[in-house]
């Protein structure tokens, strides 16, 4: 799959990963594959999350039960990469881009769970349009792993866009634009540092 390849996580998030992030990636690769595994626990750390507090939504338990699952699969499969890669698992301060999302979400419910949602597609629309920008750009075991992450991830962004539908009962394109333009705002500015979903290397 190349960058010009499209899928519908890639047209959903609709701004591409600035070329002066790709162009940084072969300088921090142990930091891209770090905070990449890091990323795959939160994802499914948050679906857990969900489960656990929304015990009456049937559907998004089993939803969230698989994709916790995936994603715990996805992280031992980074951890193998990193050992192979030769990259030791050290800590990472997490990146601005998930925490300044979050901040969007609403405080009362059912809007928590409407917001949670839509911040799910939108992560997970992100990291599938990442996986396919990096494709070009990593060495080929790297490239291969990427590769593979991209229809899962796609499916993971059609879950919780649907199950925030679901959740609002009502239209909810206005609040999927806020999360979007803030999501563009985080990945074309400069950052300060390099992580999986950064903005543009200060």
């Amino acid at each position: 799959m190349s960058r010009a390849d499209v899928n519908p996580a890639v047209e959903f998030v609709g701004v591409r990963t600035p070329e002066a992030w790709l162009d940084a990636v072969p300088h921090h690769l142990p930091e891209l594959l770090i905070d990449h595994a890091n990323c795959e626990k939160k994802a499914a750390s948050t679906a857990l999350s969900l489960m656990y507090k929304y015990v009456d939504q049937t559907e998004l338990l089993h939803k969230m039960s698989r994709l916790a699952r995936e994603e715990l699969r996805h992280f031992e499969q980074v951890l193998d990469l990193m050992a192979a890669c030769d990259v030791a698992y050290t800590h990472l301060n997490a990146s601005r881009y998930a925490r300044e999302l979050h901040a969007l979400v609403r405080s009362s419910e059912p809007q928590r769970l409407v917001d949670l949602l839509i911040l799910g597609a939108v992560v997970e629309a992100r990291s599938c349009e990442r996986f396919v920008s990096l494709i070009g750009v990593l060495p080929a075991a790297m490239s291969d792993l990427y590769r593979q992450l991209v229809h899962s991830e796609a499916r993971h962004f059609s879950d919780y866009l649907q199950l925030a539908k679901q959740a609002a009962g009502a239209d909810i394109d206005s609040r999927v634009a806020d999360f979007l333009r803030r999501d563009a705002e985080l990945i074309t500015s400069a950052d300060e540092e390099f992580r999986f979903h950064s903005g543009v290397p200060g």
